[in-house]
């Protein structure tokens, strides 16, 4: 791995990080945009009422165990706004999903849709 100090420009040799979260981003938005019968949210509050200065919050399912959520740059709140119903904060409570359990959500959600 190439060593920088931002490290968003880490590269495994193929994507720096930066290139793999706008990867990630795009796919849980174009995902997002074809769920049909579930609740896709976006909101710039948490729960409780609380920001993340630059980030969004977009998720997906409020079954317990079905919850994805991640938070997105704000740079994409202009997309997501008319796709996505609006919450003035998140509707429900972050349930504590790792990330291994957002993958094996996702596989979930493969097979439902």
């Amino acid at each position: 791995m190439k060593k920088t100090e931002d490290r968003s420009k880490i590269s495994d040799g193929y994507y720096t990080f930066e290139e793999l979260y706008e990867h990630r981003n795009r796919l849980f938005i174009t995902l997002c945009k074809k769920v049909r019968n579930f609740p896709v949210w976006i909101s710039k509050r948490h729960h409780d009422g609380s920001e993340s200065d630059g980030w969004f919050i977009m998720g997906i399912g409020s079954s317990k165990g079905l919850q994805i959520s991640y938070h997105l740059p704000i740079k994409l709140w202009e997309e997501c706004k008319d796709h996505f119903e609006y919450h003035d904060h998140a509707p429900f409570q972050w349930d504590g999903h790792s990330p291994n359990d957002v993958i094996k959500r996702l596989e979930k959600w493969g097979s439902i849709l």
